[in-house]
């Protein structure tokens, strides 16, 4: 198990305040020592930010690419790997049209835009302008990697440590630990000769590292007055079997991933990590991103895992749809819908759900991808029903979507 960031999350304000960004720094610096010290490999430190229309206020939203710039050149200059600077919001939605600027202008800046919340419903706006979003995006490079670094955000609250969705609300500094713990499944799954075992092996490697990991964490929060806001246990993987979420999901007895008793599956790993006992923060859920997992890619290659499977899973788990390859001649209205879906799951079921969709320019569904990334494992370009929306779905309304009721025999 790695921790895959130590995220900081502050209100950098505007003109940005260079002391705010030195005190992350120095946080993070310190941070990644401890916890390298405590025998945990630490990949990336990152810095959230509120979301950068508040930053920057209604008149401003013109200043977003220079804000990206400034950020980017100080956190370099602080040893700081990535920054968020939050999502666009609903209220604003001049501020969803500035982020492939934004994007386009800087290289370890990551933006989100919030599709839905609880109080504001399902805005079919945002949806729209996200999938601009995306579409605008995966132009910036011939690749569409610049997809790598925008997520449309349902239902997702602020502090949760992964990017793209991590952000920031108020001004007291806190910070928050994302895990790649897929190998931890891995391991409980192998040999199990039943699923409670496997279950009990899990549930109790993630509180013994929770355990470790909350000691330092402890000491950190004193030393610098950063409230801790908890692990995410979302047991992202690493593109090599021994360390993919894909590959812990078929040692349950699963033939191959998108085959039925894929979702029996998901509910049961997802099932460990709500018995865990640790201080939650974001998803803690499973992660199941299509191009950072061998087993997943290879599944979507061989056209066993589909999009519709995947969003199938995250109504029993998941953060949703992570970095779903997908045909470079994508509209916004035919990726518009599948962001509604999206949305619509997350308020029914009262979950954060998100989308990181990559068109890749030039190329069909069944086509290979070629990305040169650490990352990534690759794979296929995956099919995607074509369609637009007609009216009323196809308008600009807000819905408002309570999630299911229980009732009571007799109700």
């Amino acid at each position: 198990m790695k921790i895959r960031s130590i995220t900081y999350f502050c209100n950098p304000g505007w003109p940005i305040d260079e002391k705010v960004i030195q005190i992350a720094g120095e946080f993070l610096g310190e941070a990644r020592t401890a916890f390298e010290d405590a025998g945990f490999e630490v990949q990336t430190t990152r810095l959230a930010t509120i979301p950068f229309p508040e930053i920057l206020g209604e008149d401003g939203l013109g200043d977003t690419v220079r804000l990206a710039s400034d950020l980017s050149r100080m956190i370099q200059s602080m040893g700081v790997d990535f920054a968020a600077l939050g999502p666009a919001l609903p209220g604003h939605l001049d501020s969803y049209t500035i982020i492939p600027d934004a994007i386009s202008a800087s290289e370890n800046i990551f933006f989100s835009g919030i599709l839905a919340d609880r109080t504001s419903g399902i805005s079919l706006e945002a949806v729209r302008r996200c999938a601009e979003i995306i579409v605008r995006c995966a132009r910036i490079t011939p690749d569409g990697f610049a997809n790598l670094r925008f997520a449309a955000l349902a239902n997702v609250p602020p502090g949760a440590p992964f990017f793209p969705a991590a952000y920031h609300q108020g001004d007291i500094p806190a910070f928050a630990l994302a895990t790649e713990a897929a190998d931890l499944a891995v391991q409980a799954f192998e040999g199990a000769s039943s699923v409670d075992e496997g279950q009990k092996r899990l549930v109790i490697a993630l509180q013994e590292n929770a355990a470790r990991m909350q000691a330092v964490a402890d000491l950190l929060k004193y030393r610098y007055g950063a409230r801790f806001g908890g692990i995410d246990f979302s047991l992202a993987p690493f593109p090599v079997e021994r360390r993919s979420l894909g590959m812990a999901l078929e040692q349950l007895g699963v033939p191959a991933l998108g085959m039925h008793g894929s979702l029996a599956a998901a509910a049961i790993l997802a099932d460990a990590i709500d018995r865990a006992r640790f201080p939650r923060a974001g998803f803690s859920g499973l992660m199941l991103p299509v191009l950072e997992d061998a087993v997943l890619a290879r599944r979507a290659a061989e056209e066993t895992l589909s999009i519709k499977d995947l969003l199938l899973y995250s109504a029993v788990c998941g953060t949703g749809l992570d970095t779903i390859p997908l045909p470079g001649d994508l509209t916004p209205d035919e990726i518009a819908p599948l962001l509604l879906d999206l949305a619509a799951l997350a308020l029914r079921l009262d979950k954060p759900l998100t989308a990181r969709l990559m068109p890749i320019p030039g190329k069909q569904a069944g086509d290979p991808t070629d990305f040169d990334f650490a990352f990534f494992a690759n794979s296929k370009v995956m099919s995607l029903d074509r369609g637009a929306l007609a009216l009323p779905l196809g308008g600009g309304e807000t819905i408002h979507l309570s999630p299911r009721k229980r009732y009571a025999d007799g109700e």
